[in-house]
Order: structure tokens, then sequence, then C-alpha cells
């Protein structure tokens, strides 16, 4: 995969998109119907509703983060943070049921790790609009070499890479450290190769298609973050800090 000639992204990101962390009801809503398109309309991952949004009980202890397009205003895609019950913290993340013996516990151990510090990332979601290939695996967000166009006309994906960034935020304002996920091998390569290290813990189970259970090791992340993406990454930390700041009690 060939080096990206990306320009100002701080600029460029700015032109067609904002990242926001979702801490008002009203936001809220706008993510679980993003979430219920894909998900239930488009996906059929879960049965639609007639409130046409997509919830459940891991929300409420979740951190939301949404991409708003600047042509229009409105919401385009999220990915939250699912964080451990701070009553019960012994208690299961979603992926950590799925993966009982699947997860190789010599190269880490959810259950050994500090509890209040790790997270799953998880209901990752994009309108199929804002899909550069649409109908291409299934799949609520993907991204190939295709995405990044060719040496004589380079692509960017600035949906991913947005998206990926704000979660990093929320996790840095947090005090997260471990941010767990079941990824597509294929996604984590692709991530990986812009500068997101994507660690594979385990072997391939079937959810919704062949996921592997994977962490981020945020600390590492960040101390190789390719220097192209600081600034955005900066700003994103300035407006979700005021953000979080105003979080209704």
């Amino acid at each position: 995969m060939f080096l990206l000639e990306v320009g100002n992204l701080k600029e460029n990101f700015a032109k067609y998109f904002s990242v926001e962390a979702a801490v008002t009801e009203e936001l809220k809503h706008e993510v679980f119907r993003v979430r219920h398109a894909v998900y239930c309309e488009e996906l059929g991952y879960e049965n639609t509703n007639p409130d046409h949004q997509e919830t459940d009980s891991y929300d409420a202890r979740s951190l939301h983060i949404a991409l708003r397009a600047q042509a229009h205003g409105r919401i385009v895609g999220c990915v939250r943070l699912v964080q451990c019950d701070p009553d019960t913290p012994e208690k299961l993340l979603p992926f950590e049921k799925l993966c009982t013996d699947a997860i190789d516990r010599s190269i880490i151990d959810p259950a050994q790790v500090d509890r209040r510090a790790i997270v799953e990332i998880s209901r990752l979601a994009v309108l199929s609009d804002y899909r550069k290939r649409k109908g291409d695996s299934g799949s609520p967000m993907a991204i190939s070499e295709e995405d990044m166009g060719t040496r004589d006309q380079p692509r960017f994906p600035y949906i991913p890479v947005g998206l990926y960034l704000g979660l990093l935020v929320a996790a840095e304002l947090h005090g997260i450290e471990h941010l767990f996920t079941l990824t597509e091998a294929r996604l984590a390569r692709h991530l990986s190769a812009l500068g997101f290290r994507i660690h594979l813990i385990g072997r391939a189970i079937e959810h919704r298609g062949k996921r592997v259970p994977s962490v981020i090791y945020r600390t590492e992340l960040m101390a190789h973050l390719p220097p192209f993406m600081q600034p955005l990454y900066d700003q994103m930390k300035q407006d979700m800090s005021r953000q979080y700041a105003c979080e209704p009690a």
C-alpha cells in the first residue's frame, strides 16, 4: 500500500465531517437511528422496530461517538465504547462472552487487567451512502486498497480514520488503556496500515462473518500515531473535552 498524500488532514476533514461525543439524549437518538438503518434495515443483524432506533442493555454504560456530515448536518456514522459495569467490573464484556475459548490468554487476558481501564469497541456503523463500496461485503464499514485510490489518484478514508480518532480521544479523556474488539481480519490489516495498531489476540470465531478478537493498546498507538493525524486528534480532543464537560448529570 502506497503512502497517502493527505495534505492538511485537519482542514480537509473539517470540510466534510465533524466527530462529536454523543452526550445529549437527542444526539444519542440520532446515533441509534443510524444503527437501526445499518444493523436492522440494511444488514438484518437485528430486528427492525417502530421507533427506528437500535439499542441494547450496554448503551447505558457506553461512550457514544457520532460522525456528522457537514453537507447537511446529519449524523451518518457512529461507534461506541462499552465500559465495564462499575458495580460489578468482573462481569464480562460482550466479546468476552463470545470468545471465551478463542482468546489466547498468553497474549493478554482481559480478566487480569484493570477492568476500569478497558472497553469494547462496538456498533461501528456508517450509512450506506457514505461507504465507498456499497454492498461490498455486508459490513457496516469496510476498507480496501481500492478505498485508497491509486498513486496517481489517491483517496483518503476520512470516515474510519475520523471515527477511530474519536474513540481514541474518548478513551484518553476517560482513562482507558485497553480497547478490545471483534473485527474482520481484513479491516484490522487496513486500519493498521493507516497507523492504528490493532493486535489480534486469538482465533477467528463466527459472528456475523469471521471475526477475530483484537486489542488496541492506547498508549502504544498514540506513541506511533502518524504525525499528519496529530493536529486532527488534538482538535477532536479540544472539542470533545468541551462536550464531555457539558454532559448532562
